[in-house]
């Protein structure tokens, strides 16, 4: 029945999200009737939705109404890694139409957006900004936690500029900038990206050092020292994922090197992981990889892998250069 109720439980996430709950009660108990209120919400609905939400942790019964909990407090919009934008578009129509299409996928081997969009994913979030604004802000709090991990490993002695690929709102980049103020950076996005990732570098003081670039990394991708490649190539089949690579390794200046972030899976893989790699299939058509895969994704572009190092558990920060 855990399995079987999972929509239920998400779609909560998403209209506790919609809701702002947890901006309601962060500083403090409030009831039905002023959630309501506050949000032009039915009165008796918003009570009945509460009740659901202690049910499972989401707010707890207070003397007055209800008070938020730990596990609401990150889908507030200013936690220090905050969900509220995963929450919202993980359970949005625009995936869950897609992941509806899972049995098809399995059946097929093959991606199932066009049948549930009308076009592949990275075309639909294009034609939608809004909804291609929402991905974007996921993927960025959804990277928090491994950036935070992977900025600790990556070594940048002797860089002068790295090139965030596909690197949405920068949030990648602008950890590096952070922590070396000798660091400039490119992020390299669709259009519908830029201005999240230059918001986003004005609001950490770093506008001067991150320029936002529209453009395709199947064309082409901005010099730099160090290439950064986050969730991007388990978007991709492989043929993809090499030419995505060759563009980077063109892209090197000398004694550069590209780091790739990604899950590393096995066959024995367990919690997060093999999930993934469904949603990938459903969603692009892609997967996620061993490290054998990627050492012949590597090999195949005319890179070496010159170093692996796991971070946030099942993700791994690997270091590649030419041959």
């Amino acid at each position: 029945m855990g399995f079987i109720i999972g929509p239920w439980l998400a779609q909560a996430a998403r209209a506790a999200v919609d809701l702002s709950l947890a901006e309601h009660l962060a500083d403090g108990p409030r009831t039905a009737a002023e959630i309501a209120e506050a949000e032009g919400a039915d009165p008796a609905a918003t009570a009945r939705f509460l009740r659901a939400c202690a049910s499972i942790g989401l707010v707890t019964y207070a003397e007055k109404g209800f008070a938020g909990t730990e596990v609401l407090a990150v889908l507030h919009r200013d936690a220090p890694m905050s969900l509220r934008d995963l929450a919202a578009s993980q359970s949005s129509p625009v995936l869950w139409r897609t992941w509806a299409r899972i049995p098809e996928a399995i059946r097929s081997g093959e991606a199932q957006t066009a049948q549930a969009l009308g076009m592949p994913f990275f075309d639909y979030l294009a034609a939608h900004p809004d909804e291609g604004a929402l991905f974007g802000a996921a993927m960025t709090s959804m990277s928090a936690p491994v950036i935070q991990a992977a900025v600790e490993v990556i070594d940048v002695a002797g860089a002068g500029t790295v090139v965030d690929v596909g690197g949405a709102h920068g949030s990648f980049a602008l950890a590096l900038l952070e922590r070396h103020p000798g660091l400039r950076a490119i992020v390299l996005d669709l259009p519908h990206a830029l201005p999240g990732a230059r918001a986003a570098a004005a609001g950490r003081g770093l506008g001067d050092r991150l320029t936002a670039v529209a453009g395709d990394f199947f064309a082409e991708v901005p010099a730099g020292d160090i290439l950064l490649l986050k969730f991007i190539l388990h978007d991709w089949s492989d043929d993809e994922g090499v030419r995505i690579l060759v563009n980077c390794r063109d892209a090197l200046r000398p004694g550069g090197r590209i780091v790739i972030t990604e899950i590393l899976i096995d066959d024995h893989a367990a919690g997060i992981a093999p999930l993934m790699d469904i949603a990938m299939l459903a969603t692009a058509g892609s997967r996620e990889r061993t490290l054998t895969e990627f050492d012949d994704l590597l090999a195949r572009a005319g890179l070496r892998r010159v170093a692996a190092t796991p971070v946030t558990p099942p993700y791994a920060v690997i270091e590649a250069v030419p041959y």
